[in-house]
């Protein structure tokens, strides 16, 4: 079971965040390739629809070929509602299986191949820290009615608390709804965690002069005067692959090649944003590419296995990852090992559950009336 108090600033802490944290077997840890997939296909085929495979688009290759969908967070966890699989593997990271665990039946069980599969940037917005700033933010505008809003990339205990502070969740496509949903319940919007992704919408609502933000590592980022001026309070979160991405690249790209088009994810930075030819998620980005005509350039500002998944299904289109060899993966995904998932699935064969994710009731019931709202919107 998962306790709601999770970082991933730092792995070793993040480990001990969790009750349990069962490594893979060292049995499992020298798998050929061939035996691995033989192995995969060989549990798969014994499990049958008792279980389905999610595979986010950041994952490897070796993940998603095994995957029933692929797909972006949210997206996945409702295919794994709807499917009638008792077992939903999840190929992503932990947000996204409490997410699958939040939305699915209570008989289903999620499971998340490696616990250490942990996102640095739903670490960086803590339960416990965020009820510390929310006291001194609050304090700081009194008698405001101040909404919170996290992005789906967090943890179940930030989703129920904006819940219970009358907020939401948003995801990348929808964040400038939900901003409009608050603004017409509340006074201000505290966003959190990612900043890039708070000044991009901030930007599209024409809203980017009306900015603060917080840093809660740093007393010097917390100004109480800005805070009570601001519309708009912004967590000091990111994400560490979006942010690495700079306007050179994109000038780069349209030197070497000037019919190149740009798109980038929304979670990078405001000024990158500005001088792409597009922004969107990940499904935005797959769209894009898929809809391009064959011989068209198009270079991907976002996680570099999506930009190998899109050479892969469209190799009509030419996909250049925006800063070449330099672009990152992401270290969370890559804990997702295909010798986890022949672990987790062959246990599963055996009758033994490893790496249940299990949100604590209350939070599960919190969280999902966050999601819920932002269904509304």
């Amino acid at each position: 079971m998962v306790t709601m108090e999770t970082t991933e600033l730092d792995t070793e802490l993040s480990l001990f965040k969790y009750d349990t944290l069962e490594q893979l077997p060292p049995r499992y840890r020298e798998l050929e390739a061939d035996e691995r997939t033989r192995r995969i296909e060989a549990a798969l085929e014994e499990l049958g629809d008792d279980v389905v495979i999610l595979g986010h688009n950041y994952q490897r290759q070796e993940i998603v070929e095994h995957a029933d969908f692929v797909g972006d967070s949210y997206q996945l966890s409702v295919e794994a509602a709807e499917s009638d699989a008792e077992y939903v593997v999840f190929g992503g990271v932990t947000f996204m299986a409490e997410s699958a665990d939040i939305i699915t039946d209570d008989d289903q069980t999620v499971i998340l191949p490696s616990m250490e599969a942990s996102c640095p940037m739903a670490g960086m917005a803590e339960a416990l820290q965020v009820d510390a700033a929310w006291a001194e933010i609050t304090a700081a505008a009194p008698d405001t009615d101040i909404i919170p809003i996290t992005y789906m990339n967090s943890y179940a205990d930030l989703k129920a608390f904006c819940a219970s502070q009358g907020g939401l969740v948003c995801t990348s496509s929808n964040a400038h709804r939900a901003f409009e949903w608050a603004f017409e319940r509340g006074d201000k919007v505290l966003f959190l965690p990612d900043k890039h992704l708070g000044e991009n919408t901030a930007h599209r609502l024409g809203m980017e002069d009306r900015i603060a933000t917080w840093d809660p590592w740093d007393p010097a980022g917390k100004d109480p005067e800005k805070v009570a001026e601001a519309d708009i309070v912004l967590w000091d979160g990111y994400c560490q692959v979006h942010e690495r991405f700079r306007v050179e690249h994109i000038e780069q790209v349209r030197d070497a090649n000037p019919d190149a088009k740009v798109i980038v994810h929304p979670e990078c930075r405001r000024e990158v944003v500005e001088a792409a030819d597009k922004a969107g998620s990940t499904a935005e980005i797959c769209r894009t590419v898929e809809e391009a005509d064959p011989g068209d350039t198009w270079a991907i500002g976002t996680e570099i296995h999506l930009t190998r998944h899109l050479q892969r299904w469209h190799p009509d289109v030419e996909v250049v990852p925006l800063c070449g060899d330099a672009c990152m993966d992401c270290n969370a995904m890559r804990q997702i090992d295909p010798n986890y998932l022949t672990w987790v699935l062959e246990e599963l064969v055996a009758g033994r559950e490893r790496n249940v994710i299990e949100v604590a009731p209350e939070e599960k019931e919190l969280a999902k009336v966050a999601l819920e709202r932002m269904l509304e919107v």
